[in-house]
C-alpha cells in the first residue's frame, strides 16, 4: 500500500533524500541524481521551498517525491522514484499539476539520453528538446588518482576556516553556509578550498559524502579565472576525492556540462555513464 502526503521545506527535502537514497541502493547507477544533488540545490533561498509537493510513502518510508526547483525564471521539474514502486508517469503528471498556479515560469527538465520513458513524458507534456549535454562519470574509490598539490598553495576547510566568511558567498548569497548545514550530508571537513600563501582563496569544491548508499560526489568546483591553468582544480579534485575515500565511500561521481570539465574528470580516471539533455518547455505567452 503506498499513501501520498504533500511536505513542504526541510520536510519535503529530508523526504527526497530518502527517496534517492532508496534509488540509489536499487539501481548502482541508474538515475540522475543522488540525495546529496537536492541537497545542493538547497544552499540558497528559492521561491519553490515552501510550495506543497506530494510525496509517496510504502510501509519503510518515502519512495517518490514530486521535483520542483526554481533557477531564476527557469523552474526545473524532476520525477524523483524508487524504480517500480510508484508509476513514474504519475509522479510526473503530480509535478506538472504543481506548476498550475505558476504559469509564468518556463520549466526544464534533464534527463539521460538512454531514459526514453521519461524523455516521451516531457515531450507530450510540450517540452522540446534543446542542444544542451552534459553528462555524469563515475569511479571507485579504490581507484582514485594519487593526491596532487601545487607548490604555494595549500587545502583548508570550514573547520579550519569556520571564521572566514564561505568562499561560495560571493555567487551563492550570504546564507549559502547556513542553508548547507541544515542539510543531512553536508560536512564542513568536505568543504574545500585552495588558497594561496597570503589567504586568498584560489578556488573551492564541495564533496558529500552518503554513509546510506557509500557514494560520494563532487559538486560544485571553482577555480578562480586568475589562478586558471595552474593545476589547481586537479589539486581540489585528488584532495577531494581522498577525503571521501577516507570517509568510507567506496564509490565516487561527479556531473559536468563543458568540455573542459569532462577532460578534467576523465583525466583523473573517472569513467562517463550517460549523456544527458536538456528539455525545455517556455512559460505561455500572457
Amino acid at each position: 500500500m503506498v499513501r501520498r502526503e504533500l511536505l513542504r521545506g526541510l520536510g519535503r527535502l529530508n523526504a527526497t533524500t530518502t527517496v534517492l537514497q532508496r534509488a540509489r541502493l536499487a539501481d548502482p547507477i541508474g538515475g540522475m541524481w543522488e540525495a546529496a544533488d537536492v541537497q545542493w540545490w538547497w544552499r540558497r533561498p528559492r521561491a519553490t521551498d515552501e510550495l506543497a509537493l506530494p510525496v509517496w510513502f510504502d510501509e519503510v518510508g518515502p519512495v517518490a517525491a514530486a521535483g520542483l526547483t526554481a533557477w531564476g525564471d527557469t523552474w526545473q521539474a524532476d520525477v524523483f522514484a524508487v524504480p517500480s514502486i510508484v508509476d513514474e508517469e504519475d509522479v510526473w503528471a503530480a509535478t506538472l499539476e504543481a506548476t498550475a498556479g505558476h504559469r509564468g515560469e518556463a520549466l526544464q527538465v534533464l534527463v539521460c539520453e538512454d531514459d526514453a520513458p521519461l524523455t516521451d513524458l516531457a515531450i507530450q507534456s510540450g517540452f522540446a528538446m534543446t542542444d544542451e549535454l552534459s553528462g555524469t562519470a563515475w569511479m571507485d574509490a579504490d581507484q582514485r588518482p594519487t593526491v596532487a598539490q601545487v607548490d604555494g598553495f595549500a587545502i583548508v576547510d570550514r573547520v579550519t576556516r569556520a571564521d572566514r566568511p564561505h568562499p561560495m558567498i560571493a555567487r551563492n548569497g550570504e546564507l549559502v553556509e547556513p542553508r548547507l548545514r541544515q542539510c543531512s550530508l553536508y560536512d564542513p571537513t568536505l568543504d574545500l578550498a585552495v588558497e594561496e600563501a597570503d589567504g586568498r582563496v584560489a578556488g573551492y569544491a564541495l564533496f558529500w559524502f552518503d554513509q546510506t548508499t557509500l557514494v560520494g560526489l563532487l559538486e560544485p568546483m571553482r577555480v578562480e579565472d586568475e589562478y586558471q591553468r595552474r593545476g589547481l582544480a586537479r589539486m581540489l579534485l585528488t584532495n577531494g576525492l581522498d577525503r571521501l575515500a577516507r570517509k568510507g565511500a567506496r564509490r565516487l561521481k561527479v556531473g559536468f556540462g563543458t568540455d573542459a570539465a569532462r577532460n578534467l574528470y576523465l583525466g583523473a580516471g573517472f569513467v562517463q555513464t550517460s549523456i544527458d539533455r536538456l528539455l525545455i518547455r517556455p512559460a505561455p505567452h500572457e
